[in-house]
C-alpha cells in the first residue's frame, strides 16, 4: 500500500522572493543526496490554500519507507540548518499523510 507525504508551508509574501530561493537549495539538496526523499514542489493556482503557499509532496511504497524518510531529514544538518532559515518565513506550516486507495 502506497503513501504520500506533504508538507504544506504558507510563507510571508512579503519574503516571497528569500523563500523561494531557500527552497531551491532545497531541491538542490535533494538531487545531491540520494538518500533524501525526492518530493515535487507545487504552488497553487486555485483553491483552498492561498497562493502564497508552497506543497511539497514525495510518494513512498510503504509507511516504514515514509517514516526512514522523515528520519533522514531530521538527521540531515544541512536540511535543518535551511529550515532554521526558512522558518521565520513561514505563516503556518504543517505535514499530511495520505493512505493511497487502490480501489
Amino acid at each position: 500500500m502506497a503513501y504520500v507525504l506533504r508538507f504544506v508551508q504558507r510563507f510571508r509574501i512579503a519574503g516571497e522572493k528569500t523563500f523561494l530561493e531557500l527552497e531551491k537549495r532545497f531541491a538542490e539538496l535533494e538531487r545531491e543526496y540520494p538518500s533524501l526523499p525526492k518530493g515535487k514542489r507545487m504552488r497553487p493556482v486555485s483553491g483552498r490554500e492561498p497562493v502564497h503557499t508552497l506543497v511539497w509532496e514525495c510518494e513512498f511504497a510503504s509507511l516504514a519507507e515514509l517514516h526512514q524518510a522523515l528520519e533522514m531529514l531530521a538527521k540531515s544538518g544541512e536540511h535543518s540548518r535551511l529550515f532554521e532559515q526558512q522558518a521565520p518565513l513561514m505563516l503556518e506550516s504543517y505535514t499530511e499523510i495520505y493512505e493511497v486507495l487502490d480501489l
